[in-house]
């Protein structure tokens, strides 16, 4: 029964982990979405850059500078 249980939750974890992988892989965008907003991030976010969610963050808080090419990868997203 302590096996059963055992691997119940290891299975539970696994799912919520992947859960968690797709959730963080889909706010970093597609590559073309990355590159609409490249030049952006390098001026407004430089501070930022290798921390996907403060480059978001970052971009969001300068949304009326972002370039129009950026602003509809944002607006794609409800954002």
């Amino acid at each position: 029964m302590r096996t059963l249980f055992a691997v119940a939750l290891m299975t539970t974890f696994s799912i919520l982990a992947s859960d968690i992988s797709a959730s963080a892989q889909a706010h970093m965008g597609t590559p073309q979405e990355q590159k609409a907003c490249n030049r952006d991030a390098s001026r407004f976010c430089r501070k930022d850059l290798g921390n996907d969610s403060a480059v978001q963050s970052c971009l969001q808080a300068n949304r009326a500078k972002l370039s129009s090419a950026c602003r509809k990868v944002f607006e794609a997203h409800g954002m």
